[in-house]
């Protein structure tokens, strides 16, 4: 018998913070994306609670390495809601805007020497901060309000502006969930963190950007119905 050859299964890794980490809960909008590419690609979930930009770009090396003999397919780069936070308030977490956006664009520099390429990865920015949920989870936590969404919107704008420079495709959370004065609150559980309908929000945007760079994958392993019932060594294990 001749040797069985291992199925490569295509890959989407959503890289980020706590917003990504969540994702895979459920009505997550990383589940709603691997529901999506079910049979077609693994989506891999590596979203790093509490980290910032200036740790992400240590680590990824460690996520995606640069020997890699099958790139993914897409990355996702979902982070500045914890580089956001205010210096006087949240010193570990805090990283300066320019300091932000150069991490950003090494994380893309770093991805293109390791097999993708800038049309693959795609920036999330951080979504908008509601101030008064968000102080209420400081309170409890015994700390003052340490962000602002004005702040947040600084960041936001340089995503956006890196990604154009980058060129790499961006989902502006931010400016999208406040659009023509919207009530963004319904969009979040805690003030930072996605409700189920922020979640929907992220899946059903993301999904729009996502889509084409996945069109082309094949559905992995024959459909059920097409399996020869008397030899099914012939249906699954050819090429």
């Amino acid at each position: 018998m001749s040797k069985i050859k291992n199925i490569i299964w295509p890959q989407v890794i959503l890289f980020g913070d706590s917003i990504t980490q969540f994702s895979f809960q459920l009505s997550g909008w990383g589940s709603e994306i691997a529901n999506k590419l079910a049979r077609k690609c693994d989506v891999v979930n590596r979203g790093l609670s509490g980290y910032n930009t200036r740790w992400a770009k240590v680590v990824l090396p460690r996520i995606i390495p640069p020997t890699v003999s099958n790139p993914p397919v897409a990355v996702t780069i979902f982070f500045g809601a914890n580089d956001c936070s205010l210096q006087d308030k949240n010193p570990q977490q805090h990283v300066p805007c320019e300091e932000f956006a150069q991490n950003l664009k090494d994380m893309v520099k770093y991805l293109a020497s390791a097999g993708v390429p800038n049309d693959k990865v795609i920036f999330i920015t951080p979504p908008p901060l509601h101030e008064a949920s968000w102080e209420k989870e400081c309170i409890l936590k015994g700390c003052s309000l340490n962000r602002l969404n004005s702040v947040t919107g600084q960041y936001a704008q340089v995503c956006v502006q890196t990604a154009g420079q980058c060129g790499v495709d961006v989902l502006d959370l931010w400016s999208l969930m406040q659009k023509d004065g919207q009530d963004f609150t319904a969009y979040l559980a805690d003030g930072l963190h996605l409700s189920a309908k922020g979640n929907q929000f992220v899946a059903e945007h993301l999904w729009r950007l996502l889509e084409s760079r996945v069109a082309d994958l094949p559905f992995i392993l024959p459909y059920w119905g097409d399996v020869d019932a008397k030899n099914p060594e012939n249906s699954l294990l050819s090429d």
